[in-house]
């Protein structure tokens, strides 16, 4: 292998602060640490000056790295200009922590040959920084680092040379297999960007991409396309970072055709690890609209090398991207008479992205003149119903521009919309045994409305499978709240939520008693999607009273954790930083695995797509962290990552399996649901749901377009999936099948409530469903709203058989005395009663969990566990021990301490009116996983409920003495 040094610069020249021409600052040397004879002290005034004349052998770039000291917190920020023009926009001199501690940053601007004026001029009222030097580095083009394939390592390939035109002494022909691959040995004389150029030959016409991975890492997916013959040879080329030194660079085939014919791999030096953004764009304006169109303008960013694009988003959503010398776009295919919210962001070629320019809101003109209504919907009819629910569908209406969408009436009010290529709708929130009348009408841009419908009558009634959950009866808890994004629920049955423009985190009962908690230090906001967002608690929240927060602080978004006790917030403590933040893409969502007792986050992009593939960034993934933060030794990259090639993830659920299920923003094709696998990559920013280069990367269970879903809710309910929508106003229910894939697909709620942000499931088993009024710009005009969910064939116990009783006392009668403190006046040394119950089917094991459940508590008293699916009843008076004896493998755990804690623990206190439950658990496994003796009496409860399939209970009132 030959290896060229990969650049020739001159040596840097030193160039002193105090021998430059100084304006509005003086020479001093009072702090120590400077080079030379001392330092510039810009004078605390906008517009104090340090111009350097410096001497180039050629023209070219340069890289000039400024040696300084800043004893403030503040940045201190300078305009660099070369030879009269703006170089530089406002370079940042941040605080280095005291005026003694030097450090540098880096610019790479071009030269004119021999004299060149390089000025720094303060922007703010504090001047600049105390400046040392600046060294300036002249780099002339960097030679290439070569390769021949027949001298790289060689994996189901062979060495040839039966085709002419190849370089050295053959060419590699990969075998017609995936996973053949040459890999290279490159080796750099320095860090930095090289551009890789493959030379091959092709003499199919399809295809045969590579996956392109140095040292081992993300792989980057190369096109190898036919090149009309074996003796036709061209080259493919991709952008990597290499270190200094040996890098195995392996180019391995991922179809079954194999790779290309392989010549030679040659590296070419671009330039050091760039990782300083630009500045973000000034100044954006909206220079023109039409009514499906708006047209932007703004100021160019400046980069320390050099700006390379503009990404032009609209609330979050990527709409257009211009090359670096653009500074106008419009964009089209917008909707009439509607508010977009405008934001632009910079890149270079690494790529680095800006923060965001100012935000525009623009609103398109209104729809041309068009007074002719769409043609009246026909053939409305009922296709199918639940106990809550009617399935209408109709034969769809046509116009003269476009039907936008369907108004759906009931019993002659606005129920709810559908979307204007629809013909199927679900109205929920029905009630059993009323009949309801039901009718469409359609509209068109100019909100011309057609007639109705025929009407419809229909009846909701029982019936369909067991145990599918169904939207009912939907009451407000709350309104007038802000943004409420992060919800969790306590152990006696109430919420806390977080607001994400205040910052603020309210407990919320299911009455609508709502108080202030407190105010969560250090959160910020973004102007988009940051903020306080979400919340959780471990299943030991009941000693431990630790409360897991997201938020975006002033450096990038953290995970935190605080204590929530007597409704006030208090010890702030950091767990894990180092997740970049952008006005969008933040992620946020928390939620605490059933299983193994971590922490997962989801965290976006932060509208740097690039971060998503690179193992070393926290951006783009999902993550996993232990409960104080430190990183489990399972994880599969070394850090906190878990899953990478996210773009913006937010909605994160288990099923009843415990595995994790995850919703994720698209960019302007797809919205997606991921069932989450360790170490798993799930494409972006080369796949986006299904469209683009997939291949390789683990496909998702849904998809939908973005303009009908934008999810950020996911809960689910008896392995049903609920997904909350903000574009899409609405909730979207699907299955899991067997096969582990989302079926079933029902729609609720669409543009009832208007933006649905958060949807989770209380201890009841309703939901609790949150609206996000954000683009509006008004506060507090967001609800809360409570979601009873009906189970089909029953109420929301499973129907049928499965059903808990005692011979000792009936269903919501008094326990007798024997099965309580009261027996022998001892806690702890209880007489279990009597339990029996009906089978259910497809059930493994059962559990049953005894509970006091006074004023809305959940205090845990006693569980049994891993008994046998063919076991429908338990003896009276259980023996001791955490197995427990003559009862096949099941285990028993009680709130006692010592022996006590491994023998049924019954009621007491008690009073003819204090209530207790014993619930029984259908349990889809045989032995429930991740418990020992040990396990607290909150973390088997979560267990046993994650790993159950349908619960019932038997309600009693103990007659102990208070």
């Amino acid at each position: 292998m030959m290896s060229i040094p990969t650049g020739a610069s001159a040596a840097p020249v030193r160039y002193e602060a105090e021998n430059a021409a100084i304006s509005q600052g003086v020479v001093e040397s009072n702090h120590a640490g400077f080079s030379g004879t001392g330092f510039v002290n810009f004078d605390n005034v906008a517009g104090s000056s340090v111009e350097f004349t410096v001497n180039a052998a050629q023209a070219g770039s340069a890289t000039l790295t400024f040696r300084y000291a800043n004893g403030t917190t503040e940045n201190r920020p300078v305009d660099v200009n070369v030879n009269g023009s703006l170089a530089v926009d406002e370079r940042a001199f941040a605080g280095t922590g005291a005026w003694t501690t030097w450090s540098s940053v880096t610019n790479t601007v071009q030269l004119n040959q021999g004299s060149n004026k390089i000025k720094l001029t303060a922007t703010g009222a504090l001047g600049g920084p105390n400046l040392d030097y600046v060294d300036v580095e002249q780099t002339t083009s960097a030679p290439a680092l070569e390769q021949e394939a027949e001298q790289a390592t060689i994996n189901q390939g062979v060495v040839e040379s039966n085709h002419a035109g190849f370089s050295g002494t053959g060419f590699v022909n990969y075998n017609n297999v995936t996973g053949s691959y040459v890999e290279y040995t490159i080796t750099a004389d320095q860090a930095g960007e090289h551009k890789l150029t493959f030379r091959y030959a092709n003499g199919t016409t399809t295809d045969r991409p590579l996956a392109i991975t140095v040292d081992g890492g993300t792989a980057t997916n190369l096109p190898f396309p036919g090149t009309g013959a074996w003796t036709t040879w061209q080259t493919a080329t991709t952008s990597v970072t290499l270190k200094a030194g040996a890098n195995k660079i392996r180019a391995t085939a991922t179809t079954a055709n194999g790779g290309p014919n392989a010549d030679k791999l040659t590296a070419t030096f671009s330039g050091p690890v760039d990782n300083e953004p630009p500045t973000p764009p000034k100044n954006l304006r909206a220079t023109g609209h039409t009514s499906t169109s708006t047209s932007l303008a703004w100021d160019a960013a400046t980069d320390n090398v050099k700006v390379v694009g503009y990404d032009i988003y609209q609330h979050g959503q990527l709409m257009k991207s211009v090359d670096g010398e653009t500074l106008a776009a419009t964009v089209d295919g917008l909707e009439p008479d509607t508010d977009y919210d405008w934001t632009v962001f910079a890149k270079d070629a690494t790529p680095n992205v800006s923060q965001a320019s100012n935000n525009v809101i623009v609103r398109t003109d209104p729809a041309p003149p068009d007074t002719i209504p769409p043609s009246n919907p026909s053939n409305l009819r009922s296709t199918g119903k639940t106990a809550t629910s009617v399935d209408l569908a109709w034969t769809a209406s046509t116009d003269n521009v476009k039907v936008t969408g369907y108004e759906i009436f009931v019993d002659g009010a606005l129920k709810q919309t559908a979307d204007g290529t629809a013909t199927t709708a679900t109205v929920a929130g029905l009630t059993t045994g009323k009949e309801y009348a039901f009718k469409v009408r359609a509209k068109d841009a100019k909100n011309n409305l057609s007639g109705f419908s025929n009407e419809i009558k229909d009846t909701p009634a029982a019936g369909g499978p067991k145990g599918v959950p169904n939207p009912g009866t939907v009451t407000t808890i709350a309104n007038g709240v802000d943004v409420p994004w992060g919800l969790v629920f306590l152990p006696d049955g109430s919420a806390l939520f977080s607001e994400r423009e205040t910052f603020n985190i309210y407990r919320l009962t299911e009455g609508g008693s709502k108080t202030l908690v407190g105010k969560v230090p250090n959160a910020v906001g973004t102007g988009g999607e940051g903020g306080l967002l979400g919340l959780e608690i471990a299943p030991t929240f009941s000693t431990d009273h630790y409360l897991y927060i997201y938020h975006t602080a002033s450096e990038g978004n953290r995970v935190v954790r605080m204590k929530y006790e007597n409704n006030a917030l208090s010890e702030y403590k950091v767990l894990l930083q180092g997740i970049a933040k952008s006005r969008f893409h933040n992620g946020g969502r928390l939620r605490w695995g059933p299983i193994d007792n971590k922490l997962y986050v989801s965290v976006g992009d932060a509208q740097n797509d690039s971060r998503a593939q690179d193992k070393n960034s926290l951006n783009g993934k999902i993550l996993r962290i232990n409960p104080d933060g430190t990183i489990p030794a399972d994880n599969p990259f070394g850090n906190a990552v878990w899953t990478m090639g996210h773009r913006n993830p937010q909605g994160l659920d288990f099923d009843s399996q415990g595995r994790l299920w995850q919703a994720e923003f698209g960019q302007s094709t797809m919205d997606e649901v991921n069932l989450i696998q360790k170490g798993g990559n799930y494409g972006w920013p080369a796949c986006e749901g299904t469209s683009g280069n997939c291949s390789g990367y683990i496909a998702p269970k849904k998809t939908w377009s973005t303009s009908s879903a934008s999810p950020s809710g996911l809960t689910i309910i008896n392995d049903y999936v609920f997904v909350a929508t903000t574009v899409g106003s609405r909730v979207y229910r699907n299955r899991i099948d067997a096969n582990s894939n989302l079926v079933e697909q029902t729609t609720y709620f669409q543009g009832t409530y208007g933006r649905l942000r958060t949807v989770e499931v209380d201890k009841e088993g309703d939901i609790w469903l949150t609206t996000s009024a954000d683009k509006d710009g008004n506060p507090n005009n967001d609800k809360i709203l409570h979601v009873d969910i009906v189970y089909s064939g029953g109420d929301p116990q499973p129907p049928g058989d499965f059903k808990l009783t005692s011979s000792a006392f009936a269903d919501n009668g008094n326990i007798p005395a024997k099965y309580t403190c009261a027996g022998d006046g001892s806690p702890g040394q209880d007489t279990s009663p009597p339990l029996t119950w009906g089978a259910k089917q497809d059930a493994k094991s059962y559990a049953i969990v005894f509970a006091d459940v006074a004023n809305g508590g959940n205090k845990l008293h006693w569980a049994i566990w891993d008994i046998p699916a063919s076991s429908l009843s338990l003896p009276e008076g259980l023996g001791a021990g955490f197995n427990v004896p003559g009862q096949n493998g099941a285990k028993q755990k009680a709130m006692g301490s010592g022996a006590n804690s491994q023998k049924y623990f019954g009621p007491c206190p008690g009073g003819s009116t204090h209530p207790y439950t014993f619930t029984l658990y259908a349990v889809n496994s045989a032995t429930v996983p991740g418990l020992t003796s040990s396990s607290t009496m909150a973390q088997i409860e979560t267990a046993i409920k994650n790993a159950s399939t349908a619960n019932t209970k038997l309600n009693g009132k103990s007659n102990a003495a208070a």
